[in-house]
C-alpha cells in the first residue's frame, strides 16, 4: 500500500512505525541476539502497509522478510529493499524465473516443482529455495523421510537450485498447552538431522513464529519468524503473561463525527429499524462501515467507540460506508471518533475488537480494507 500524503476521508488508519521498530529491537534482546529476525509483513504487513513496516522492521534489525505471495515480494524489491526475502506460500512453477530474476527465495515442498520449474528457468544463478516440512500443522510442506530424502537428493543434484533454508510451522505455539508443540519440535529435529546426512545443512533452519520466538527462543535454530508480534500484537490473550517484554500495539482506527442529530422516544435507527430509543437522544454518524472492513457484528455484539475519552455505544446496524453512535450529549460535527485506540486515558485495543467479533487479532487490521488510508507517525521521534 503506498503511502498516502493526502486523504479526502474522515476515516483513517494510524501506524505507530515506532512501535513495529521497538518490538523488533525488543525481541532481538530477549533472545540473547543469537537469532536472526525475518519480518513477516505479507497481507500487506497485515494492514499496516507492507513497505512501510518492512523499513521500520530493518530499523530494529530484522535481517530477512518474509511474504505470502510472489508479488508482494516484487512490490518489496520494486521499494528499493535488498535483503533477503522469502515468499512463504506455494509459487508456481512457471514463476521461477520470475523470483530468480527479483532475487527472491521460493518456499518449495514438492519434487515435482523442482522438475518442471528447473525446465522453465535459463542457465543462470542458481534460485534460492527453502524446504517446507509438515510436522503436524497439516498444511502444506513435506512428511515422511523418504519423500524428504528424494527432495534433497533432487534439489541437490539441480544446478538450478540452492537450498537456502528449512522450515516448519506450529500450529499450537500460542497455547498453554505444550505437549503438541514439543511433538512437532522433535520431529523437526528429526528432519534437520536427517536433512544434515543427505545435504550440507543450509544457513537458514526456522520453525518459531511469534509465540515460538517469544517463548522458546533456544528452540528456533537459526532464525525465526516474527509475523503479528512484531505489530505489537498477542498471538494469544492466553500466553500473555509469558511474553518476555510489552508489546506496542503499532495499530489505531480513527474517525470523526459527519452528523449529529437529535431524536425523539420510539425513533429508529438504520436499516431494519433494529434500534429505537426509549427516550431522547443524541446520535453521531461516523463515515466507516462493513466496505471498511468494519464488520456489521460490531452493533450486534456489545461494540462501541471513545468521544473524549467516553463509550459510545454502536446503535442500528452498521451500513456498508456508514454507522450510528448513541452520544451522551452533543457534540460538535469533526469531533474525533477512536474505534481502535488510546483516547484520554480509555483504551480498545485490537484485542477487545477481534474478542467482539468472536475472531484472532490477526483479522482485525487484516479486514481494514485499503480504501480507509494509512497514516504514519513515529513515537520515536
Amino acid at each position: 500500500m503506498a503511502f498516502q500524503e493526502h486523504s479526502y476521508r474522515d476515516t483513517w488508519v494510524e501506524v505507530d512505525l515506532g512501535n513495529i521498530t521497538r518490538n523488533v529491537e525488543q525481541v532481538i534482546r530477549s533472545t540473547g541476539q543469537q537469532l536472526d529476525v525475518m519480518a513477516v509483513v505479507k497481507a500487506d504487513g497485515y494492514g499496516h502497509g507492507a513497505v512501510r513496516a518492512a523499513a521500520a522492521a530493518v530499523q530494529g534489525g530484522a535481517v530477512f522478510l518474509g511474504t505470502a505471495l510472489l508479488e508482494e515480494a516484487i512490490e518489496l524489491r520494486e521499494a528499493g529493499f535488498d535483503l533477503p526475502i522469502l515468499v512463504l506460500g506455494r509459487t508456481r512453477p512457471e514463476d521461477a524465473e520470475t523470483a530468480r530474476e527479483y532475487n527472491i527465495s521460493l518456499t518449495v515442498f514438492q519434487k515435482e516443482w523442482l522438475e518442471e520449474a528447473a525446465a522453465c528457468m535459463a542457465p543462470g544463478q542458481a534460485l534460492s529455495v527453502h524446504l517446507k516440512t509438515d510436522t503436524g500443522m497439516g498444511r502444506i510442506g513435506l512428511r515422511s523421510d523418504e519423500e524428504i530424502i528424494d527432495f534433497l537428493e533432487t534439489v541437490s543434484s539441480q544446478p538450478a537450485f540452492d537450498l537456502e533454508g528449512i522450515f516448519t510451522h506450529f500450529a499450537t505455539a500460542d497455547e498453554q498447552e505444550t505437549s503438541y508443540f514439543y511433538r512437532q519440535h522433535e520431529r523437526f529435529k528429526e528432519i534437520v538431522e536427517l536433512t544434515g546426512k543427505i545435504v550440507q545443512l543450509p544457513p537458514y533452519i526456522h520453525c518459531g513464529n511469534s509465540a515460538a520466538g517469544m517463548r522458546f527462543p533456544d528452540r528456533c535454530f537459526t532464525m525465526f519468524r516474527f509475523g503479528i508480534s512484531m505489530y505489537g500484537l498477542t498471538p494469544s490473550a492466553e500466553i500473555n503473561e509469558e511474553l518476555p517484554f510489552a508489546l506496542q500495539p503499532a495499530f489505531s482506527l480513527y474517525s470523526r463525527l459527519v452528523q449529529v442529530k437529535k431524536i425523539s422516544p420510539g425513533e429508529s435507527i438504520s436499516y431494519g429499524a433494529t434500534y429505537t430509543a426509549e427516550k431522547e437522544e443524541y446520535i453521531g454518524t461516523v463515515p466507516i462501515g462493513y466496505a471498511d472492513g468494519w464488520n456489521r457484528h460490531h452493533s450486534t455484539n456489545g461494540g462501541y467507540v471513545l468521544i473524549n475519552g467516553e463509550k459510545a455505544p454502536i446503535v442500528g446496524r452498521v451500513c456498508m460506508d456508514q454507522m450510528m453512535v448513541r452520544l451522551s450529549g452533543p457534540e460538535e460535527t469533526g469531533t474525533k471518533v477512536t474505534l481502535i485506540g488510546k483516547d484520554n486515558g480509555t483504551e480498545i485495543t485490537v484485542l477487545d475488537a477481534a474478542e467482539r467479533l468472536g475472531t484472532i487479532t490477526y483479522e482485525i487490521p487484516c479486514m481494514i480494507s485499503k480504501r480507509v488510508p494509512r497514516k504514519y507517525i513515529s513515537s520515536r521521534n
